[in-house]
């Protein structure tokens, strides 16, 4: 099926917008209480983004049966608009089109507007992003799309000016009234292509997994690679941590020392540039050049949180203090600037301050010199506050070039010395930041995103044996217990003061349950495992496709839409179902569970098939793929001092291992018999066949081939 547009409509020419990487927030509880022209039914809402939009002079409605009816009744298109608080591009359309009388005017008279906030209703943006992309190849945020009062779409764009988005609101209500039935048509015909989209058949042969594929897969994958600045050979560049925890585990699996260089580049380069808040910590959501400097400055959750995972295994993996340091900076900015009272993370922080574009992050020369004073030269130095540093209107990006060695050895100082006098002056400068106006702040917590920082939070606790880490973990991991998990066993997706009004999706389920096998790793504690197992239990109840094999993005619960879909790639998030596969593999393994096993080993094979031919779309796949094609193994240690040797082999970087352990009797399949009192053994086990126990990690890590 064609799905250019029809030539009764018109050609869109797509603008500047926040990008998809395959592709102001408020702050509610500080919000303004003056007198407005103007109140929607929003306001009613709990998410910060629609509650931006609660006093346009745009009549929107939320995404509900309330909005839908009254389009039937009045015969009129449903104009649906979606971003999120920390898109910038979504405020700058929002300033010129929907603050705009005139504008509005024209969008009250003849449609019924919408307004959705992607973060809260991931299953409505699916749908129709996936319109605009089958439509124009392209897609982002704001997404602006016409629908039918169905639901169906049947033309769309991202940001359009003023001027443009008046001549389309034009086209469309004129065309409805004279050419309807061709509307409807067309919305149809792209509804089946919608339906269509991301359907995988089930895979009848026999699955036959070869380390070729993912050799074929890398090979055809580093023709993209930049091997001078890291990451994609192009611009954006996003961080995808699933890519490069791919990339990193495939280079030592296969002893790759060319993809191992270009992964740890890409971290060196992430790190150092203007990407990563070289005074807060925390990394913004992408970089709008090739060199990683200049970053489009919203700092998201879910980035960070996969993140820290990232580094603290590529530190594992090296040793590297630049790593560690990324790491623990990052973990003090998710805490200072996205944790609430009550241990859940917030979603986001906006790009935007006073209305410009990174205004809080970056600096004037001349405020540095005043600030730091005689420390100015070396610090400038350090921070490229010259001509590489410099951004636009006269303001400087901090960005470094250079490891800490280098440059002690350069400035005649030593490692510490010069850790000691960059500290000092990000004090200094922390001190003036926070008396600039904050970015706007997104404070809904979703489950999902706040399962991968809890997944980053026990990974750094892997790695650095720090209790501060898991005893966050601990906190967070006991908000979702307590405020996400309902009576009936499933999860909710948001939450904000006190409030939680959209069930789980799939991502939501799966985040989770990987969160909380990690957590009893971290543990031992066998209750995590038991609360894994049953939101998997749910997961199949409500979500599994028994036709093929895969998961639904939403429950059998929820209230239908144009379509049920499935996400099967991965992209800055790994996809659903590459991740609820990944813990179908692991608790399969933990409890001995065969059907999680087939299932699991069923979706994989689905898959592979695209997996050469886009890597970087299917990377999370393929790290279950690496589990498949090289041995897994199982380290279980049981004894007085399980704990510390868990501990002990968490400083040893070894990907295709899960680890058990239990410092009393267990009735974990792989931990029966195993307990002997006033010792403590480690046996390293392949599909369920152990080697001889040993008492030293260092001898089970020779049994690691």
């Amino acid at each position: 099926m064609n799905f250019n547009l029809l030539a009764s409509l018109f050609v869109v020419l797509s603008m500047s917008t926040c990008t998809t990487s395959s592709d102001s927030g408020t702050n509610t509880s500080e919000m303004d209480t003056t007198h407005y022209d103007h109140t929607n039914t929003l306001i009613n809402e709990t998410s910060p983004y629609l509650l931006q939009h609660a006093h346009n002079p745009v009549d929107w409605f939320p995404w509900g049966d309330e909005a839908l009816e009254k389009a039937k009744a009045e015969n009129k298109l449903l104009l649906i608009s979606i971003g999120y608080a920390a898109c910038h591009w979504c405020h700058v359309m929002e300033h010129e089109s929907f603050e705009d009388t005139v504008v509005a005017k024209r969008m009250n008279d003849n449609f019924i507007c919408i307004k959705i906030d992607r973060e809260e209703r991931p299953d409505i943006d699916q749908i129709y992003m996936n319109a605009v992309q089958l439509m124009s190849q392209r897609g982002g945020w704001p997404l602006n799309c016409f629908a039918t009062s169905d639901g169906k779409p049947f033309f769309g764009g991202t940001y359009f000016p003023k001027d443009q988005w008046m001549n389309i609101l034009d086209k469309v209500s004129g065309e409805w009234q004279t050419n309807p039935d061709k509307i409807k048509e067309y919305a149809n015909r792209l509804a089946e292509g919608i339906q269509q989209s991301e359907m995988l058949p089930l895979n009848t042969d026999p699955a036959l997994f070869e380390k070729s594929t993912l050799a074929n897969t890398v090979e055809k994958w580093s023709a993209n690679f930049d091997n001078k600045q890291g990451g994609p050979n192009r611009a954006p560049k996003f961080p995808i941590p699933n890519n490069y925890q791919f990339l990193m585990r495939y280079a030592h699996l296969m002893d790759d020392p060319k993809t191992m260089e270009h992964v740890l580049l890409t971290l060196d380069k992430m790190a150092q540039g203007g990407i990563y808040d070289q005074i807060g910590g925390g990394f913004a959501r992408y970089s709008t050049d090739i060199m990683w400097k200049a970053p489009h400055f919203e700092k998201m959750l879910y980035d960070n949180g996969q993140l820290v995972s990232l580094y603290a295994e590529a530190y594992q993996k090296t040793k590297k203090y630049l790593y560690k340091e990324t790491v623990y900076e990052t973990i003090e900015f998710v805490q200072r600037e996205l944790m609430s009272s009550e241990y859940a993370f917030y979603s986001s922080l906006d790009a935007d301050s006073e209305g410009e574009e990174g205004k809080f992050y970056v600096w004037k020369k001349e405020e540095l010199q005043t600030i730091l004073g005689n420390d100015f030269a070396v610090f400038a130095k350090y921070y490229n506050v010259n001509t590489k540093g410099l951004w636009e209107h006269g303001n400087y990006i901090l960005l470094r070039d250079e490891d800490e060695k280098k440059f002690a050895v350069k400035n005649d100082l030593t490692v510490e010395e010069l850790k000691a006098f960059i500290g000092g002056c990000k004090e200094k400068l922390m001190a003036v930041r926070d008396t600039r106006i904050r970015p706007g702040l997104d404070d809904k917590s979703l489950t999902s995103w706040n399962a991968l920082m809890l997944n980053g939070l026990i990974d750094a606790y892997h790695v650095f044996d720090d209790d501060k880490f898991l005893e966050l973990a601990l906190k967070n991991a006991k908000f979702i217990v307590s405020k996400q998990v309902r009576e009936d066993g499933g999860l909710n997706h948001n939450y904000k003061e006190g409030r939680s009004t959209i069930n789980g999706y799939l991502e939501d389920y799966c985040f989770t349950i990987e969160a909380f096998i990690n957590l009893y790793t971290a543990t031992l504690d066998e209750v995590w495992l038991q609360r894994a197992d049953k939101l998997m239990q749910y997961s199949i109840t409500h979500f599994y496709d028994g036709k093929s094999g895969m998961f639904f993005f939403t429950s059998d619960l929820d209230k239908a839409l144009i379509a049920r879909k499935t996400e099967v790639g991965d992209n800055v998030i790994p996809g659903s179902n590459s991740s609820i596969a990944k813990g179908l593999f692991l608790l399969g393994h933990y409890l001995d569970n065969q059907d999680y096993l087939t299932k699991s080993e069923t979706m994989l094979n689905n898959v592979q098939s695209q997996i050469p031919n886009y890597g970087s779309g299917y990377s999370n796949w393929a790290q279950l793929y690496l589990n498949r094609v090289y041995p897994f193994y199982e380290v279980a240690i049981s004894g007085k001092s399980a704990s510390d040797k868990v501990v002990e082999m968490n400083q040893y970087y070894n990907p295709n291992k899960m680890i058990l352990g239990a410092t009393q009797e267990s009735k974990l399949p792989l931990m029966e018999g195993k307990f002997v009192k006033g010792e403590t053994m480690i046996y390293v086990c392949e599909n369920k066949a152990c080697q001889l126990p040993t008492t030293e990690i260092s001898e089970a890590i020779k049994q690691l081939k």
